[in-house]
């Protein structure tokens, strides 16, 4: 049954909280715990409708399953989404407060962590009420902290062996990379690609920023609309998902697509459709798992600072096992990615 949701994918959970006092509108799915708990952030950000939230947090919580399984984590996938509404502004503490108890109520079943609209102080704020929460501030050398750059590390390694498999690249110098998003993870991305000599493009919603990072980086911008159809070597969406339809993907001139963007295929047919075009694309949870992975390992309690660069740095060779499936069987790589994940969790 798809309880009126598309994106229902036999979720194990999806959880509404409110919070009169605070104003908290909030969403929780929980998509498997077959591995351990359901790990996955939470975003406060702008939804036109509820179900717009939930259809959110229900396609957020099936791809965490599937980043968890892919990174070799003992978790499961959940996502929190809490909805901005009309406060216009940041996420007050007290609904910060409130979150937290939503989430103490599921005894464990749900480990939350940074993601769009939170800072590492939102989760310190969190942690007060519950302990299960991931992403706080942590020493020098220790796993946990802000999950920010830990992804960005991973999507730079997965673009760097994306452009190796599309372009027969040996490095990244001179190669055209345009960046869509240059907030924590595609900002971090931008700065280690051009420390390797990368032509870089870049745009962003907030078009100040993307001009004061382009400035520093002697990198070029054009507007979020037309940052897709830029003539270059690899295109990097790193903002939000469902960017990859039938039309973007048709006006698509890069070879080679790789980003950190979650849920970048606003469709699975669209998956075959970027196959056809014989373009590589690097499955987004896949290459953006840095940052789970740091929060993951910091929760449980796995290691340190070093192994959790030791994992991100498995991020290409995964990639790799899922293209050469995918250049064995004829199938898009993000089927594929979602077949070896499935088996992982056991569904």
């Amino acid at each position: 049954m798809r309880w009126g949701f598309p994106d229902f994918d036999d979720h194990e959970g999806v959880h509404l909280f409110t919070d009169p006092a605070s104003g908290l509108q909030a969403v929780i799915a929980i998509h498997s715990t077959h591995l351990g708990p359901a790990a996955g952030g939470v975003r406060f950000w702008h939804y036109p409708t509820s179900d717009g939230a939930i259809t959110d947090a229900l396609r957020l919580s099936r791809g965490m399953s599937f980043k968890n399984a892919m990174a070799g984590l003992p978790m499961g996938g959940g996502k929190g989404v809490v909805l901005a509404g009309g406060t216009g502004g940041a996420i007050s503490t007290p609904q910060l407060e409130a979150f937290g108890r939503s989430v103490e109520s599921l005894g464990g079943r749900y480990v939350t962590a940074e993601d769009v609209g939170m800072s590492e102080a939102s989760m310190k704020v969190i942690a007060g009420q519950t302990r299960h929460v991931s992403g706080l501030p942590v020493a020098a050398g220790s796993a946990g902290g802000d999950p920010g750059p830990y992804t960005a590390r991973g999507v730079y390694l997965g673009v760097k062996a994306a452009a190796r498999r599309g372009l027969g690249a040996a490095d990244m110098r001179g190669v055209r990379v345009a960046i869509q998003g240059v907030g924590s993870v595609g900002g971090g991305l931008a700065r280690l690609l051009a420390a390797d000599g990368a032509a870089l493009t870049l745009a962003d919603v907030d078009t100040a920023r993307a001009e004061r990072l382009a400035a520093d980086l002697g990198a070029t911008t054009v507007s979020s609309d037309e940052i897709l159809r830029s003539d270059v070597d690899v295109v990097s969406p790193n903002a939000l998902g469902a960017i990859l339809t039938e039309a973007s993907i048709a006006a698509l001139k890069a070879p080679v697509v790789a980003g950190g963007a979650n849920n970048q295929l606003a469709t699975r047919e669209d998956g075959r459709r970027i196959h056809e075009r014989g373009i590589v694309y690097a499955p987004d949870y896949v290459i953006n798992a840095g940052g789970i992975i740091n929060v993951g390992l910091e929760y449980l309690g796995l290691g340190d600072g070093m192994e959790v660069n030791a994992r991100i740095d498995r991020i290409p060779a995964r990639l790799d096992e899922v293209w050469d499936e995918s250049a064995s069987t004829g199938d898009p790589s993000s089927d594929v990615a979602d077949r070896i994940a499935m088996r992982l969790i056991g569904r």
